[in-house]
């Protein structure tokens, strides 16, 4: 064995112990301070030197592995992991496997398209071809180093080798959910000055036809009305491909027709299947077809951007949260591997959209980093039935599964016949990502998903956060959303003046030192970062979450701060407001806002969705209120409860309380709602508000 190997060896070896000791922490009482007290954890930078031995870099770094400010008052908020190395993402995540780990013949995806018997397979070896193809393609089109590049596509092949390939070459991707409006695309185009824009035909979500090109030329068409043009659109033919195109690819066609792609542009008799703009519209098969399969990585500096992704933000103009190559690349390929406990025979399914940070770190870069296998999923949890799901667990083999609570609650409305349908033997470890889950949905997918054998890894994290740092302590007898900080992670509970709470406390979760993988601006606003996150509390990172922890030490994420109500001056979480309404049998869903109260402060304003077949009533509603105060406690009695057969949601599911908040108030001036799926819900509730004269 040369130096070399004998290194890596021993750092693997090493990894291996400092995981054991996390670990060991997070299930040993008298241990867990380890974690979360820097002065206890004088080997933090070891342990992530240890971990950075498991991958490329083209230069060491010079620096300390972090340094940071998190103190607005001593100056800029900052944030550098491992200054002076560089690497490149794509090559440790597909070169690396192939190459050094020979890995090239394992499977990177299973791809589930969206109608039953669309599928198909991708090794390490293909997908990396294809990405140095694209990579390539973008090259020849001008696209270099630190350019910004807009994706727009569904869940296909092409979306990863999309984002692979501009990391390759040092571009910064931008991903934009393809469920998002022509309007929100152009504002993310214009906002990180995208060079290119990159999407497809169109695509099916259920039943529903996504003409997604359309959608996109409504958005550059915006984009030039605003004295922004963006001269080169690559367009990905999905639905409509010729049966030779889908030879180079992965993605075959749909088996449904779609005759309402099939265009044809007015200069030309040749049949397109897209509008086509040809002074802008590029054609992804034809481009590729001419590429060579081999590119040279670009080598970037650890601190370079490495992607863009928008967030909501509170005034409504989404935030452009930044991510930098090393930090994130560790701290995704580490938390996939412990938090999973990743093995190499492993089929992992992350049901989340790559047009999320969950997608980006734990379907592409988490997995892919740590030589997974992976389902691609396209479709949707109850298309063509609710048994979609549990019969692809059973057709993949998978034996790692992460969803939302949403999707979960979803599910249960039908029951577990149609989950009894499959086997769903081969199922390890399933997860939760999202939001807090509610005691009855942990039980459901306890009980009846994982047949009470497989431990559930509730995991907490933001887009802002890149991946999990909050985790289940023990696994089984803390359901809902007890946590422990991951390696390194220091949280802390301040009350509303900024002062540390000790023991059991409820208040502002904050953190008090930064992990590799934490954002490292808003994207050309650096003053927006530090005023959101930094400037209400000097000196910690403010994740807008409450949380509550326990007198064992662990930590219930409560909900966002603007979920936090304050009712006779007495702090109560809407969520677990939502999670005692929901308990009750004839409640699918619930969600809580507050209402301004002349004596109170705030009043309980909440919103239900019954369960298929049972009726509203008065006394339904007695009874609801009835249960929220046995389970909390009068303090938290609703004042309102509003029958809401639907809820406004966005496109992945999400429910957006701030419009919530206006119906309760009988405000219409709503902002932007272009994200929600079904607009006409808001109607509706504003037609049945509880009080409609105030």
């Amino acid at each position: 064995m040369n130096m070399q190997s004998l290194e890596k060896s021993n750092a693997q070896r090493a990894l291996v112990v400092f995981g054991c000791i996390w670990c060991l922490c997070l299930f040993s009482k008298t241990c867990r301070k380890v974690l979360f007290l820097p002065k206890l954890c004088p080997r933090l930078a070891e342990f992530w030197g240890v971990v950075a031995k498991d991958f490329f870099w083209k230069s060491k770094p010079t620096g300390p592995f972090l340094s940071y400010n998190f103190d607005v008052t001593k100056g800029e908020i900052f944030i550098k992991c491992m200054e002076g190395a560089s690497t490149n993402i794509c090559y440790n995540l597909l070169d690396r496997n192939v190459h050094e780990r020979k890995l090239g013949d394992r499977i990177a995806f299973f791809w589930e398209g969206n109608e039953p018997g669309d599928e198909s397979v991708v090794t390490y070896r293909e997908l990396l071809q294809r990405v140095c193809r694209f990579a390539n393609v973008l090259r020849s089109q001008g696209v270099k180093k630190g350019d910004r590049v807009s994706i727009y596509m569904p869940m296909v092949i092409e979306l990863v080798v999309a984002m692979l390939a501009c990391v390759r070459i040092g571009a910064v991707h931008s991903i934009v959910f393809a469920g998002f409006s022509a309007e929100s695309l152009c504002e993310r185009i214009m906002d990180s000055q995208c060079l290119l824009l990159i999407t497809a035909d169109g695509f099916y979500r259920g039943d529903k036809l996504i003409n997604l090109k359309h959608l996109a030329d409504e958005a550059l068409q915006k984009c030039r009305d605003k004295g922004f043009p963006v001269k080169r659109c690559i367009v990905l033919k999905h639905l409509s491909k010729e049966p030779e195109e889908s030879m180079d690819s992965h993605s075959p066609p749909a088996k449904r027709s779609c005759p309402d792609l099939q265009m044809k542009p007015k200069s030309t008799s040749t049949r397109m299947m897209v509008p086509w703009n040809p002074e802008v519209d590029l054609c992804w098969h034809a481009l590729i077809s001419e590429a060579s399969d081999e590119c040279e990585p670009e080598w970037c500096n650890s601190e370079d951007p490495l992607f863009i992704l928008y967030t909501s933000g509170s005034t409504g103009k989404p935030k452009g949260v930044v991510h930098t190559v090393s930090g994130y690349m560790l701290y995704t390929a580490t938390t996939f591997k412990l938090v999973f406990d990743h093995q190499p025979d492993d089929v992992y399914w992350c049901t989340a959209d790559i047009g999320w940070i969950t997608g980006h770190s734990y379907i592409t870069y988490g997995p892919l980093a740590n030589g997974a296998t992976s389902v691609l999923f396209e479709g949707l949890p109850t298309y063509p039935d609710v048994s979609r799901m549990w019969e692809i667990v059973d057709k993949y083999h998978v034996t790692k599964f992460y969803t939302a609570p949403t999707a979960i609650r979803l599910l249960m409305k039908f029951g577990s016949e149609p989950v009894q349908k499959f086997k769903r033997k081969s199922l390890k470890v399933l997860g939760t990502v999202g939001e807090p889950i509610n005691p009855e949905a942990w039980h459901w997918y306890y009980n009846v998903v994982g047949e009470k054998r497989c431990p559930i890894v509730d995991t907490f994290w933001q887009t802002e956060t890149v991946s999990s740092f909050l985790l289940p302590p023990e696994l089984f007898q803390k359901p809902h959303s007890a946590t422990f900080p991951f390696f390194g992670v220091v949280p802390a509970i301040l009350n509303e003046s900024g002062e540390e709470l000790e023991g059991p406390s409820e208040g502002y979760l904050v953190f008090k030192q930064p992990w590799p993988g934490v954002m490292r601006t808003v994207y050309g606003n650096h003053q927006r970062f530090e005023s959101i996150y930094f400037k209400k509390f000097p000196g910690y990172y403010v994740t807008g979450d409450g949380c509550r922890r326990d007198k064992d030490g662990y930590y219930w994420i409560t909900g966002r701060i603007d979920d936090m109500l304050n009712v006779s001056g007495h702090l109560l979480s809407t969520a677990e407001v939502e999670s005692a309404l929901v308990e009750h049998r004839a409640v699918a869903e619930a969600a809580v806002v507050g209402r301004p109260h002349p004596i109170k402060g705030e009043s309980l304003y909440c919103f239900v969705t019954l369960k298929d077949g049972v009726a509203y009533s008065q006394m339904l509603e007695a009874e609801l209120k009835k249960q929220v105060r046995e389970k909390i406690g009068a303090i938290a009695t609703p004042d309102y409860i509003q029958n809401a057969p639907g809820l406004p949601k966005t496109r992945s599911g999400k429910i957006m309380r701030r419009v919530l908040r206006k119906i309760a108030c009988n405000e219409k001036d709503l902002g932007d709602i272009s994200t929600l799926a079904d607009s006409s819900v808001v109607e509706e509730l504003f037609q049945n508000r509880c009080c409609p004269s105030v």
